[in-house]
């Protein structure tokens, strides 16, 4: 699930408060009505060219972050490490020699970079670090990009998970509404540098990679899309040349999954993927690794996009190793 506390239109008008107030005291200057309707002119010209440049220099910025290569740490990686990620993470085995290594580098520089916290009284152990370390570092080994640059906190919770403000009942709202309580959770990626995983479903996805649903991956699939500071189904580390065929192709397969949602029709992607395009990118990304050829087969084109930004093709019988 997808946090996506300010959206574009919310920065858009923060910026447009602040600037409307020095458009008004220069308006109240102006005196006329036509100098007016100039000031204000000129003013919203100003603001949407500030927007553009605003978005403009977030991707740029979140781009060179994540184009950044790893800095990965000269100390031993514990032999333990290695065992827990063999025995709680099944696909891990399917790299080969090299990829297997610079798995191992990234979970130590991920474990070494981030704070995590039990929650609910959980222990933080070194298997609850290191294997959800390895399904996060996962998505990374094609990519040559740092060790999600913006992540600082991975909140973990032993079970599903109800947020603070849903654990009422019913809450009376001032207008007399009754607001019903939300179901609870798997996991939330939030914006400000935060990811909260229920560690049972967390070692679930990890043991079953057939079934093409792991928390994991969805989470960190949002992280890289909310790189650049929304959750649009367009990860920042995405080259500008390829983001229009993008858009086009989870475009076109977002409407046939929401058609299908509504007809019952089975899928090879969840169904959740239909609740908009950054749900759809996470549960894309879930079935690209874990039913990489009933992917490939049911929607080429799409299949063949993840391939080109993830690096890798997990469909391909070369890149798993005995």
């Amino acid at each position: 699930m997808a946090s996506t506390e300010m959206t574009r239109l919310q920065q858009w008008t923060l910026v447009a408060v602040c600037l409307a107030i020095p458009v008004l005291g220069i308006a109240v200057k102006a005196g006329t009505l036509g100098e007016f309707l100039l000031v204000v002119g000129t003013g919203a010209a100003s603001l949407a060219m500030l927007a553009g440049l605003i978005r403009l220099g977030r991707v740029l910025m979140s781009g060179r972050r994540w184009l950044q290569p790893p800095r990965f740490l000269d100390e031993p990686i514990p032999p333990d490490w290695v065992e827990i990620v063999h025995e709680t993470f099944p696909l891990s085995r399917r790299l080969g020699e090299l990829d297997q290594n610079r798995l191992m580098r990234y979970v130590q520089l991920f474990i070494h970079e981030k704070r995590f916290e039990g929650c609910n009284g959980l222990v933080i152990t070194d298997q609850i670090r290191v294997n959800i370390a390895a399904q996060a570092c996962y998505l990374l080994l094609g990519l040559e990009a740092g060790c999600y640059p913006d992540l600082t906190t991975v909140l973990v919770y032993p079970q599903a998970y109800v947020p603070k403000d849903d654990t009422l009942l019913q809450t009376q709202l001032q207008t007399g509404q009754v607001q019903q309580p939300q179901r609870a959770r798997l996991g939330e990626s939030w914006l400000q540098g935060t990811v909260v995983l229920s560690w049972d479903a967390a070692t679930r996805g990890a043991a079953n990679i057939q079934d093409g649903r792991n928390v994991v991956f969805h989470e960190f699939a949002h992280r890289l899309d909310q790189q650049d500071g929304v959750a649009d189904g367009v990860p920042a580390a995405l080259p500008a040349s390829s983001i229009q065929t993008w858009a086009a192709v989870v475009g076109k397969h977002h409407e046939r999954l929401k058609r299908a949602r509504k007809s019952f029709r089975r899928t090879v992607l969840q169904k959740y993927g239909a609740t908009n395009r950054a749900e759809f990118f996470a549960v894309a990304t879930e079935a690209f690794f874990e039913k990489p050829q009933q992917l490939r087969k049911k929607a080429p084109d799409l299949y063949a996009e993840l391939v080109e930004f993830y690096g890798r093709d997990p469909a391909d019988i070369t890149d798993v190793a005995p």
